[in-house]
C-alpha cells in the first residue's frame, strides 16, 4: 500500500502530483497514482483527457484511501460496517474526508481503538446464551461496541475530538 508514490496527506497533494506526470505526459504513474489511491481508473483516463480539471476531490481521495486499506486488511463482518459508516462520514462532511486522508490516519488505527475499547469493556455472557449456543465452555466473555458507541469511537479516531 502506498508503495510508489508514498502516503499523500491530501487531495491537493495528489492533484499536484498528477499535474505534474500529466505536463511530463508520463500517464503510466498516472494511472499508477489512481490505482495506488484508490481512486477509479476511469477518472484517471478523464484527466488524462482533459475532461477532469483535477484528478480527485476531498471524497474521492477518502474513499479511495478507505478502500484500498480494506482491501488490504481483508475485512469481515461488524469490520466491513465500521468502514461503510466511515464512507457515509466521508461522503457527508468535507472536514471527514480530508481528516481520513491524512497522513497517520488508517482504518487499522481506527480498528484498533474500536479493539481497544471492546477488551476494556468484555461482560460475561449469561450461561443461558451459552447453553442456547450450545457452547461447554465455562466463561465466555463478549465486548462489542454498539454501533452508537462505534460512531463517536471513529469520530474521535478521525476528527481528534475528544467524549
Amino acid at each position: 500500500m502506498f508503495e510508489k508514490f508514498g502516503e499523500l496527506n491530501s487531495f491537493e497533494e495528489i492533484n499536484e502530483l498528477a499535474e505534474r506526470l500529466f505536463n511530463e505526459q508520463d500517464f503510466q504513474s498516472l494511472k499508477a497514482l489512481a490505482k495506488e489511491n484508490g481512486i477509479p481508473a476511469d477518472f484517471a483516463s478523464m484527466y488524462e483527457k482533459g475532461d477532469l480539471p483535477v484528478l480527485c476531490d476531498a471524497q474521492t481521495a477518502a474513499i479511495g484511501k478507505i478502500d484500498v486499506e480494506a482491501a488490504e486488511l481483508k475485512l469481515e463482518g461488524i469490520m466491513e460496517d465500521w468502514v461503510e459508516y466511515v464512507k457515509g462520514q466521508i461522503l457527508n462532511s468535507d472536514d471527514m474526508a480530508k481528516k481520513v486522508r491524512s497522513k497517520g490516519k488508517s482504518l487499522k488505527g481506527m480498528i484498533g481503538n474500536l479493539l481497544v475499547w471492546s477488551f476494556r469493556h468484555q461482560k460475561e455472557v449469561d450461561k443461558n446464551i451459552l447453553k442456547a449456543a450450545g457452547v461447554k465452555a465455562g466463561k465466555v466473555t463478549l465486548g462489542i461496541p454498539g454501533m452508537g458507541e462505534a460512531k463517536k469511537i471513529i469520530k474521535e479516531y478521525y476528527m481528534g475530538e475528544q467524549k
